[in-house]
């Protein structure tokens, strides 16, 4: 980590939260019986259990180390008002005569296929501070596509 300060919302706080809680209350106790078991089998140089239970647990210990860090580093914020485009909101945007809604979120709760974009990514920089009516050109693999903002919620 860099030390920066990362913007994040209510509830992707609280799924790291969540995660981290899983992992040190229950994933990693079982690894660590699991590997007690795997040692206690006898010769550790062939001993593939043993092998794959110490690289399961040093990846989970990897994983709780770096959710501890983010959650540290983490800063909830909230929308201030719907009269502009802001981290955290949710915005209703037309392309080609579909409507779809995106919310705007950090770069840890990013998650394009539930339609949650980063506040750091080209469509996320360029909707920012937008307001309802206005409209935002991207750069995409096929050409740029037009966004005209609907509604913000």
């Amino acid at each position: 980590m860099n030390g920066n300060i990362l913007p994040i919302t209510s509830t992707g706080l609280g799924q790291l939260q969540a995660e981290l809680a899983q992992l040190s209350t229950q994933r990693r106790p079982q690894l660590v019986e699991r590997l007690a078991i795997a040692r206690s089998m006898g010769d550790l140089s062939e001993n593939n259990d043993y092998q794959s239970a110490r690289e399961d647990l040093s990846f989970v210990d990897g994983r709780i180390a770096e959710l501890e860090e983010l959650i540290k580093s983490s800063k909830v914020v909230k929308p201030a008002g719907n009269t502009q485009v802001d981290f955290g909101h949710s915005v209703k945007v037309t392309i080609n005569g579909q409507q779809v809604v995106f919310q705007i979120v950090g770069e840890w709760e990013a998650n394009p296929a539930q339609k949650k974009i980063s506040h750091a990514s080209p469509l996320g920089q360029a909707l920012m501070g937008k307001k309802i009516g206005d409209q935002v050109e991207v750069a995409a693999p096929a050409g740029k596509i037009v966004y005209t903002i609907v509604a913000i919620e």
